[in-house]
């Protein structure tokens, strides 16, 4: 039976030692989900997604105005279940955008000048 190569202890590699912490702690990891964005004005947003979002919860959105991507801080300000079928629960849930960068902020008020433009 031919040796495994050593593999690398992580640890070695750790500016400082950790410290268990008895019976751990809480904590959370956030993960990009896709979302539908039903509604923009300069404010905030709508969304559409398949799991609720906890009020008055901090979220990174990363937007997709036409050609241009951005990422601005929203705050949920109300989720509610959207509808109910037999595979799926959907929820709409309000953002209010929270101090957007100055061309962050531009480029919605240009798409949603885009959108205004555009209606009948």
């Amino acid at each position: 039976m031919a040796a495994q190569p050593d593999t690398p202890d992580p640890s070695s590699n750790r500016r400082d030692d950790r410290i268990e912490i008895p019976g751990g702690l809480r904590g959370e990891v956030m993960v990009f989900q896709p979302v539908s964005v039903r509604e923009i004005s300069l404010s905030g947003a709508q969304v559409e997604t398949t799991f609720p979002l906890q009020l008055d919860s901090l979220h990174d959105l990363r937007l997709e105005l036409g050609s241009r991507v951005l990422v601005t801080k929203g705050r949920v300000v109300h989720c509610s279940i959207a509808d109910v079928d037999h595979e799926a629960v959907t929820y709409r849930s309000g953002f209010e955008f929270i101090a957007p960068d100055p061309h962050v902020r531009r480029a919605i008020d240009e798409f949603v000048g885009s959108l205004q433009a555009d209606r009948p």
